[in-house]
């Protein structure tokens, strides 16, 4: 049986991974020039990712903080 949903968008804690490994290989500057401009690339896009994924959750706490401090009232 195969799955028809969407691959699910990387979870934060992999972004970051990603991240740090991108800016190790930034940091040691022996690569090619290609290959730095290429891992320079893909860390402003992994740091969007990871900005856009906190901003996500900080809205679902938000949301979850709302609905604690104001419970719907049951009854009459």
């Amino acid at each position: 049986m195969s799955q028809d949903r969407p691959a699910a968008p990387p979870r934060l804690e992999e972004l970051l991974t990603s991240l740090e490994k991108t800016i190790g290989k930034l940091a040691g500057g022996t690569a090619p020039l290609e290959e730095l401009v290429a891992a320079h690339q893909r860390a402003l896009r992994l740091l969007s990712e990871a900005q856009s994924n906190l901003d996500e959750l900080k809205g679902r706490a938000e949301e979850i903080a709302r609905r604690l401090e104001d419970p719907p009232r049951v009854g009459g």
